[in-house]
């Protein structure tokens, strides 16, 4: 079987996770610059066999629209036409962040490492993503 990747896109960051290749677990990936991504995807759709892209779609609380939601409606777009073998899917993103952050919490990260980041916080929050489209299937 082939892995799933899950893209939780962020305007400086972006956090990766992917499946082990029988699609069961959910693992982080990488945290990479936006600007970055697509040449990133390029190389690793080269070296895994990818066959699914989980995007997390950015919602507010009333589960309306915001900011980053075009900017990944776009992404989609462009994704489709460059990877047009590759389905595409779209998870509620809703509440990930602070998933993540409690995760790292109950983890026993330092404040030290939560607050610098690191890129931690969007590759976990990417992993949720990925985790919650692998259980609603």
């Amino acid at each position: 079987m082939a892995r799933i990747l899950a893209i939780d896109l962020g305007t400086k960051r972006t956090g990766l996770a992917v499946t082990d290749p029988m699609q069961i677990v959910a693992n982080p990936l990488e945290t990479i610059p936006t600007e970055d991504l697509l040449n990133f995807l390029k190389k690793y759709f080269e070296k895994e066999n990818v066959e699914d892209i989980v995007l997390g779609l950015p919602k507010n609380l009333q589960g309306e629209s915001t900011e980053m939601t075009e900017k990944v409606y776009q992404l989609k777009e462009k994704l489709a036409s460059l990877f047009p073998a590759k389905k595409i899917h779209l998870v509620d993103e809703r509440f990930t962040s602070k998933i993540a952050m409690q995760s790292m919490i109950s983890m026993g990260s330092k404040k030290k490492d939560r607050r610098e980041k690191s890129g931690n916080l969007d590759k976990i929050s990417a992993t949720i993503i990925l985790q919650s489209f692998l259980t609603q299937r």
